[in-house]
């Protein structure tokens, strides 16, 4: 099966200007020969300004899931270019409202997650179960952003069944208590088309990828899964986003990878023989749950907070 991952610049509560790119980029992946394609995290309406929403205007924002009008032109832009499409949103269900990702071909909505460690508005609901669903003969799970930080989420999705973990982000480029750590400076994006080599080292360094270097590959490796990665590039909301958007196998390996600074798409091919043949695959097999499932299982209080958002933006220095 080929997939691709895409990543592009979105504009905030702009869902029909977000759609017409997701409209675009899904076609082009069709006429590449792509099977599928993954966006990133709330890419229909875009992440970071909702963190400064009310409930009243998140609300306003947020759509029911299957019969809102963003997610019925996503099925119709799916059935008209005849490729599955996967993209995130703010869903409303009963009062309250969730980080969504949903998976949908021209015959509807295959399978809805809800992020499991929201954080960015403090009106968003968890979700509270993990997701694992058949598409084109594949078994595919889904873990947005944060969630993927938590290994017990990938161990747990990788147990299910799933061979490959669509990871929809909207990450990088913010503070941590991780050494090099921050915010992109504007001038750097600014002056992306003069200077692209200073932009790209500063989103290839600690900063953006090379962040994710110590984690991502280690997810694929250890579960023995394909990786599916999306991010944004530009802004998203007040925040530069690196993109980097990646397709990564069950070694470990990156098969293909967006370094372009413009809104654009990456296929590979996967291939289910090499998911028997990893490490990650063997050492699943190995584990022997009754030493440690009381460890992992006791109970344990949850905090997310990353500390981001405890500073201001640094968009202007």
């Amino acid at each position: 099966m080929k997939i691709s991952v895409a990543q592009f610049q979105p504009k905030d509560g702009d869902k029909k200007y977000n759609l017409s790119i997701i409209r675009s980029l899904a076609n082009k992946a069709k006429s590449l020969g792509a099977d599928l394609i993954s966006f990133h995290e709330m890419s229909i309406t875009a992440y970071t300004f909702t963190k400064d929403l009310s409930r009243e205007q998140l609300m306003d924002l947020a759509e029911e899931v299957p019969y809102g009008k963003s997610i019925q032109e996503l099925i119709a832009i799916s059935k008209e270019l005849d490729i599955p499409i996967l993209a995130g949103l703010v869903e409303k269900a009963k009062g309250k409202m969730y980080n969504c990702y949903v998976c949908v071909t021209g015959d509807g909505v295959v399978a809805k997650y809800r992020k499991i460690h929201p954080f960015i508005n403090k009106h968003l609901s968890a979700g509270n179960e993990y997701c694992v669903f058949e598409l084109l003969g594949w078994k595919c799970g889904i873990l947005i952003c944060y969630d993927n930080n938590i290994i017990e989420n990938v161990r747990a999705t990788s147990l299910m069944g799933a061979e490959i973990i669509f990871a929809p982000h909207v990450t990088g480029c913010t503070p941590s208590a991780m050494p090099h750590r921050d915010y992109v400076a504007d001038k750097y994006w600014q002056n992306r088309e003069d200077d692209p080599v200073s932009l790209r080292m500063e989103f290839d360094g600690p900063k953006g990828r090379g962040w994710l270097m110590h984690w991502l590959p280690t997810r694929a490796y250890d579960n023995g899964v394909y990786y599916a990665f999306t991010n944004p590039i530009g802004y998203d909301g007040e925040h530069l986003k690196n993109g980097n958007s990646m397709i990564i196998d069950p070694y470990g390996e990156i098969l293909s990878e967006i370094k372009s600074f413009d809104d654009e798409i990456t296929l590979a091919k996967v291939t289910k023989e090499k998911i028997g043949l990893s490490g990650g695959w063997r050492y699943r097999n190995a584990r022997r749950p009754e030493l440690y499932r009381d460890i992992i299982g006791a109970d344990h209080k949850s905090d997310t907070k990353p500390i981001w958002l405890h500073g201001d933006s640094v968009k202007d220095k």
